[in-house]
């Protein structure tokens, strides 16, 4: 078994107004050094595979078909044994 961790990130073109709200939240916390935020999401898959190669591949297929719009979106995977 094994735990796909991926991160689900709009592109750098992409405008984020989530991301540029929590920005200005945050300076009227008084957090002033902050000149950027990004939101994205966290996703955790669990996967039956023979093999880390496999369940990286199984992962990748699922983020391509369903979990990430690949027009808007980039995704990172990090596979990890359960």
């Amino acid at each position: 078994m094994y735990k796909a961790l991926v991160n689900v990130t709009l592109r750098k073109s992409i405008l984020d107004p989530k991301g540029k709200a929590a920005r200005e939240a945050l300076h009227n916390l008084g957090y002033s050094t902050i000149e950027d935020v990004r939101i994205g999401k966290f996703i955790e898959i669990n996967i039956k595979a023979d093999s880390e190669k496999e369940a990286e591949a199984i992962a990748r297929d699922a983020c391509s078909k369903l979990l990430a719009n690949q027009v808007m979106e980039d995704f990172t995977i990090q596979i990890t044994k359960v």
